[in-house]
């Protein structure tokens, strides 16, 4: 038997605690690889500053993975059926790398990370409403309380950092690239 089950509108929920806690472990170490990638593609491109958010975010993204191994005492992380994020090749909270500009500012680094905080509220809030199993139901709110925990944190990080000039992407000197 699957550890999923298919409710009438059409969305997957799992029918077990491990389950969906291995979704949430996988969506946080998808994340945090990501923001790793995105790091090294700003300092690649000489953006300390954005770089250094993104190596921030990554490094937060593995705590909130670390913590759930702990949580559900597991040695080592679980395997993850693909389909559990919506048949999507990649989890709701990663941040697509194709946003990405290299001369984005700190202010559009946490813009990207604001929305994908916000599809992981969603995602759970999704989970939540159709899991059946009462113990996936509480785990599934918990989750997705701690993403608006996480959407908090960057809304306040965003009033910090000034919004960038409407010319920011001008770049007198761009790459060249040559074959």
């Amino acid at each position: 038997m699957s550890a999923w089950n298919t409710p009438g509108n059409g969305g997957d929920a799992p029918r077990t605690l491990d389950a969906l806690m291995a979704l949430a472990y996988a969506m946080e170490a998808e994340a945090a690889e990501r923001y790793g990638e995105l790091a090294d593609m700003m300092e690649a491109h000489n953006n300390a500053d954005v770089a250094a958010l993104f190596r921030r975010l990554e490094k937060i993204e593995h705590i909130h993975a670390r913590k759930i191994l702990a949580d559900m005492h597991w040695k080592a992380p679980p395997a993850t059926e693909r389909h559990g994020f919506g048949g999507s090749l990649e989890a709701p909270e990663t941040t697509p790398s194709d946003e990405v500009h290299y001369l984005m500012q700190p202010y559009q680094a946490l813009e990207l990370a604001l929305a994908a905080e916000r599809r992981a509220v969603a995602f759970f809030e999704q989970l939540f409403a159709a899991a059946t199993v009462p113990e996936v139901r509480d785990a599934a709110r918990e989750m997705a309380e701690d993403e608006r925990e996480h959407v908090m944190l960057v809304e306040a990080w965003l009033k910090k950092v000034p919004k960038p000039e409407v010319d920011w992407a001008d770049d007198p000197d761009p790459p060249r690239y040559t074959e």
